[in-house]
């Protein structure tokens, strides 16, 4: 690691080199403004520490230079001058952290490696976006996990074939996410085309996927062309294809087998030239062994199968995906960039995430709409990432001093049942409102209020 050391006590600057040529770095020094410039243009450090109060200016507005020219390099400020407001300025000016003198040299040196490993996360997130910028999705599928790596290999080498691909995974893994990847990599002139097949009754389905003649059944005033002839040339990606009907397999299984698809209420079936993604958050084996899924149909679509991880099982992409969240939702919201504190990030760390990356996602969005100040502290993070996912045991539980928001809690810990029973149900609500003696409307109710389900998913009382 390229280290620079910007302080006007030689002493300091000495010391400094001392320990961290000893940690394997290579150090440079300066003890002015100008001769940090100096240094700037020669090289680029990997990191720098700089004093605030300088000979020659002001160490806030050298940090202020670095990030305006390269905001890849990572900046600790050290000085003597502590104050709260200095400390503010130094964090949103892009400061990694902030530490006093006299300092403890082992604490400084936490600090710094943390400041490298959150850099290196950073320029490993670029490279790979950067390696994969041709591929129209990828810049949206954050990971650096080996598992997730292996995900993007198995999608580049598939992309251009014409393979039924069966994606599974448990919900908010970011399934539909792959299946544009191999889309938009595959060179199919058509579009690619989505449904989620758990979200409406079987005759609504079979009319989306297949079309209708005009009079197939009440309400059909006009002819209507199906999902199918809607993808032809080009993708189709089947959501959650466990919760079809055995009705709708069999028709699904006869496209798959002849590529023709014949529309509700008609008796001429039209070839369609169509590639077939489908995607499941079930073990579909459990249902072909209960019956609810047939077997044929399953050997169909799971040619090339790719399992997507919880999140909770690669959580060494947390971090890029905070940061990618931060970047987006602050865009989006036309708000300056914001920084998260070691502190959140370590309760986010910490956290089991049964929505995986979508919970994720609007966790961060939250904070990002709620956090006035431009650090993302613990205070905006939702109670079941404080709780860590886990209801404490009421009777060692001690009140805090401060007190607490009954209401808040009690809805915190409804909501971490309402996700392990939907996590148990596979996502189908009937069953989880069951789990819970909750009727339908109740947990829909709840369901969408405290966004466990997507707001485009209607699941009718009694369906499956």
């Amino acid at each position: 690691m390229d280290l620079l050391i910007v302080d006007d006590e030689a002493s300091l600057r000495d010391f400094l080199t001392i320990v961290f040529e000893e940690e394997g770095c290579r150090v440079e020094t300066a003890a002015t403004v100008a001769d940090a410039r100096a240094v700037l243009q020669k090289r680029e450090p990997d990191l720098v520490l700089c004093d605030l109060m300088l000979p020659d200016g002001s160490g806030l507005d050298l940090l202020r230079e670095i990030k305006s020219q390269n905001p890849s390099i990572a900046v600790v400020m050290i000085t003597a001058h502590t104050s709260t407001k200095s400390a503010v300025e130094a964090l949103k000016a892009g400061a990694h952290d902030y530490i006093a003198k006299p300092f403890d040299i082992d604490e400084l040196k936490i600090i710094v490696s943390k400041a490298v490993e959150r850099k290196e996360l950073e320029d490993e997130n670029l490279h790979l976006r950067s390696a994969l910028e041709e591929r129209h999705t990828f810049a949206n599928i954050i990971g650096k996990s080996a598992k997730m790596q292996e995900i993007f290999g198995i999608v580049q080498r598939i992309a251009r074939t014409a393979s039924t691909v069966l994606i599974s995974g448990e919900s908010g893994t970011g399934k539909e996410l792959i299946a544009r990847a191999i889309h938009y990599n595959s060179g199919r002139r058509g579009k690619f085309v989505g449904i989620n097949c758990g979200a409406m009754p079987e005759t609504l389905l079979e009319s989306e996927l297949f079309g209708h003649e005009r009079g197939a059944f009440t309400g059909a005033i006009r002819e209507k062309r199906g999902l199918f002839h809607e993808a032809d040339r080009g993708t189709i990606f089947l959501d959650e294809i466990g919760e079809t009907t055995p009705s709708v397999q069999i028709k699904l299984l006869r496209v798959l087998q002849d590529r023709v698809v014949r529309r509700v209420g008609s008796n001429v079936e039209t070839q369609v030239d169509v590639r077939v993604l489908a995607a499941t958050n079930r073990d579909l084996g459990e249902s072909i062994r209960n019956g609810s899924f047939r077997e044929d149909l399953f050997y169909r679509i799971n040619v090339i199968p790719i399992a997507l991880p919880p999140l909770r099982q690669r959580k060494e992409d947390i971090p890029l995906l905070v940061d990618h969240f931060i970047v987006k939702f602050s865009s989006q919201m036309g708000v300056p960039q914001k920084r998260i504190s070691a502190d959140a990030m370590r309760l986010i760390e910490k956290y089991h995430w049964p929505g995986n990356v979508r919970e994720l996602e609007n966790v961060i969005e939250r904070m990002i709409a709620l956090e006035p100040s431009e650090v993302l502290t613990t205070k905006s993070l939702p109670e079941q990432v404080l709780l860590g996912g886990t209801i404490p045991d009421v009777t060692t539980f001690d009140l805090p001093a401060e007190g607490i928001s009954l209401q808040d809690h009690l809805e915190s810990i409804g909501k971490i049942f309402m996700l392990k029973a939907l996590e148990r149900s596979g996502g189908v609500q009937t069953q989880a409102a069951e789990l819970l003696q909750m009727s339908f409307r109740s947990f829909r109710y709840y369901a969408k209020k405290y966004d466990l389900i997507p707001r485009d998913v209607v699941e009718v009382e009694g369906e499956k």
